[in-house]
């Protein structure tokens, strides 16, 4: 009689220890699927930043005069706060410059990287070239640019709320 206790009792001690194994498995696998989901969101977000930034420092630094409408409302499609107010202040004394020189960039960004971000606010350094062409300079001048955007997500997009030239 008493190895049959002594083996109901190893029986249970051994369902326990399964039944604690799974609890703690299972626990540990929804941490790490957590963990992996939240890394995933930031990855996303890091990316569609960057892409953000980088499209927004591509229509600023490429204007053309010969559809100077269509460049500017790129720029301000991708725009928020002051600088939009700002860019579209002087969007008809701007039309009408790059139309008197007529000016062409051709801009083509080199990198760009997030100095910080948070879920609705980011900064971010971009290099962009571009080639300028006007009455003054018909053949061309190279330009390098040194931008630091300010970007807030705003109606499920990354929009620049600000645009300073640094360095």
């Amino acid at each position: 009689m008493a190895a049959r206790w002594s083996d109901g009792l190893n029986g249970r001690a051994l369902t326990v220890g399964l039944v604690v194994a799974t609890v703690l498995t299972t626990a540990v696998a929804l941490w790490l699927s957590l963990r992996l989901h939240d890394q995933h969101e930031r990855e996303m977000r890091r990316q569609d930043i960057l892409s953000a930034a980088r499209q927004s420092a591509l229509n600023f630094t490429s204007l053309d005069y010969r559809h100077y409408d269509r460049d500017s409302t790129n720029v301000l499609k991708g725009a928020t706060g002051d600088f939009k107010k700002q860019f579209s202040a002087q969007t008809q004394d701007l039309t009408k410059l790059v139309a008197e020189n007529r000016s062409v960039s051709e801009g083509q960004v080199l990198d760009a990287g997030i100095v910080r971000s948070d879920a609705r606010s980011a900064r971010v350094l971009v290099v962009a070239d571009s080639k300028v062409t006007n009455t003054a300079v018909p053949k061309g001048e190279a330009r390098t640019y040194r931008l630091r955007l300010d970007l807030v997500y705003r109606g499920g997009r990354w929009l620049t709320s600000d645009v300073e030239f640094v360095g």
